[in-house]
């Protein structure tokens, strides 16, 4: 039976279309759960024909995995005097493992005597250094003998627990009885008085600590010494202003050259070598802290010079641009130091500057008025909107800039509080600078009273005229005074000046003299400047009684009243 679509019911037609959209939304459903888990399968698939990733490398608990490693874990445990762990750092030939321990304490004695390169010239990497012209399995520390060199040589072998590690080759060990037999007693041991040598303090001699105090004193009074010839020199030579700032870098410069030539002696001095390691560690960090104070006293120097010349030049902005740059030098500069000091001390700074950049992140986010205030205070000054010294109209307040700091500007008002305004709200907000100005407008209205004749006034206009064009400090293009209005109570005149001057105190005191002469001329010309006067009217009643008081405008406008009634009734009358 066929059924034409007029003959179906609405409602049938409405299921239908119905079980058709859910339908069609059930089968876009499966194909979308289809493809994620076809394309799992096709991954696994993958999976299971690539070949397998090669095992993760193993790491040896002893750090023999780098020559530098090596030779630390061989220093660290002679130190000790544990000679067992100090024998895993040896490739032993089965005649050597006989006499580790005898081996052990000679190469000890070996390298602390001739072995004087830092640590860190060892390599650090798994593979060595490739570029030493040794087969690559092979990498070698040098020792300085009697003038010539004697390479301690790293093995590279497989060992069966850890892989492939770092040791001090038996040809090397073969070589060390001969090396030890050969040593000779240092420059102390042949200076210093037998009462030093054999009586010690933390396991070093009495003479070694002698000799290292020397190490220090001496080069100390050199370099102050010198330092004082210098300031000697500049007294004769340079004014006193430029000599004290000189005389501050004496110090710095004396801590640091001391310190260098102190790190170059230590090898000569006969400390031991793990003694030698640590103390030359404390020996860099100490350095790398007293080289920053020098830069931090030339530059402070240099920056101060040069906000001088602005200063001078009446560069302003310039001058307080420099000074946030000072202070952003400061910063950098204890950060670099921070992060030397870390490398010096062995901590990986590769790590800390990933935390730092993710820490640096964070605080954006947190932080972000901080950061928009920094960049407001530098848009300010290279803009050159505002310096130190400057009067400015900031926030609804007048007051002058006293400083201008990473995060905000203070402001110095008139009542002496300090008011504080973040930077970031004052790139937004209106700045009305009052030092950039070079003349300052003195403008005014004169009232003279009525009464006046023509000659009268003629006579004040050019009297004022006189005193504006006669003023050297006054603008004289500019400069006029015209008759503007005939007012309720005056004649007015207008007064237009600009005065010469950016100082506030000189424009009042130039004003002030103007304004007492201009009453001079109008004294002179036999008029006077109208009063202010209110005169008051008081009326009696028909009774006799004294009534209220009234204003001259009262009386006025209650006679305007009446005289229009009066002129009502008439008109009623007619």
């Amino acid at each position: 039976m066929t059924f034409e679509r007029s003959t179906i019911p609405h409602c049938i037609r409405q299921s239908c279309l119905t079980l058709n959209r859910r339908f069609a939304g059930f089968t876009v459903l499966l194909v979308a759960m289809a493809l994620p888990a076809a394309g799992q399968a096709l991954a696994l698939g993958t999976a299971k024909n690539a070949p397998p990733a090669p095992p993760p490398a193993e790491t040896d608990p002893f750090g023999r995995s780098t020559p530098r490693g090596t030779i630390e874990g061989f220093i660290r445990a002679t130190q000790r005097d544990d000679f067992v762990a100090a024998a895993r750092y040896l490739e032993l030939s089965d005649k050597q493992k006989a006499k580790t321990d005898e081996l052990v304490r000679e190469l000890r004695e070996v390298m602390e005597r001739y072995y004087r390169e830092p640590l860190a010239a060892i390599s650090e990497a798994a593979s060595g250094n490739l570029d030493d012209g040794l087969p690559i399995d092979q990498e070698r520390v040098p020792l300085k003998i009697e003038g010539k060199q004697v390479d301690i040589i790293l093995k590279r072998v497989k060992d069966p627990h850890t892989g492939l590690i770092w040791l001090i080759s038996s040809g090397t060990l073969a070589q060390v009885p001969a090396l030890s037999e050969a040593i000779e007693e240092t420059w102390v041991e042949r200076i210093m008085p037998r009462v030093l040598l054999d009586h010690s303090f933390l396991g070093i001699s009495l003479a070694v600590w002698v000799a290292w105090l020397a190490s220090l004193a001496l080069p100390l009074l050199l370099f102050w010494s010198m330092s004082r010839l210098g300031i000697f020199f500049l007294r004769k030579t340079v004014n006193d202003s430029r000599r004290l700032r000189l005389t501050t870098l004496a110090w710095p410069f004396t801590v640091v050259l001391t310190t260098i030539v102190h790190l170059l002696l230590l090898p000569w001095l006969g400390l031991s070598l793990g003694f030698r390691i640590l103390y030359t560690r404390a020996c860099y960090v100490f350095l790398v802290i007293a080289i920053a104070w020098l830069l931090h006293r030339i530059f402070r120097l240099s920056f101060e010079r040069a906000r001088s010349l602005m200063g001078r030049r009446h560069r302003s902005d310039t001058e307080s641009l420099m000074l946030l740059g000072q202070r952003v030098f400061n910063v950098l500069l204890t950060l670099v130091t921070i992060f030397v000091v870390l490398s010096i001390l062995g901590i990986d700074t590769k790590t800390a500057l990933a935390g730092v950049g993710i820490g640096g992140v964070a605080v954006a986010f947190g932080a972000q008025k901080t950061v928009e205030n920094l960049l407001g205070g530098i848009f300010l000054l290279t803009d050159k909107a505002l310096a130190v010294g400057d009067t400015c109209f900031i926030s609804s307040r007048l007051g002058t800039v006293e400083d201008i700091t990473l995060r905000s500007v203070r402001l110095r008002t008139p009542e002496q509080t300090l008011l504080s305004i973040p930077a970031g709200a004052l790139s937004q907000a209106n700045i009305e600078n009052f030092a950039t100005r070079q003349k300052i407008l003195a403008q005014t209205n004169l009232q003279l009273r009525y009464g006046t004749t023509t000659e009268q006034l003629r006579s004040v206009l050019g009297g004022i005229r006189k005193l504006l064009t006669d003023n050297p400090k006054i603008e004289t293009n500019s400069a006029r005074v015209r008759m503007i209005n005939f007012g309720a109570r005056a004649i007015e005149l207008e007064l237009y000046a600009y005065v010469l001057t950016a100082d506030n105190t000189e424009f009042l005191s130039v004003r002030e003299e103007l304004f007492l002469h201009i009453v001079e001329v109008v004294e002179a010309s036999g008029t006077a400047f109208a009063m202010p006067t209110e005169f008051i009217y008081a009326e009696k009643m028909a009774d006799g009684r004294r009534g209220g008081l009234s204003t001259a405008g009262e009386i006025e406008q209650q006679e305007k009243v009446t005289s229009e009634r009066s002129r009502a009734m008439m008109k009623r009358a007619i």
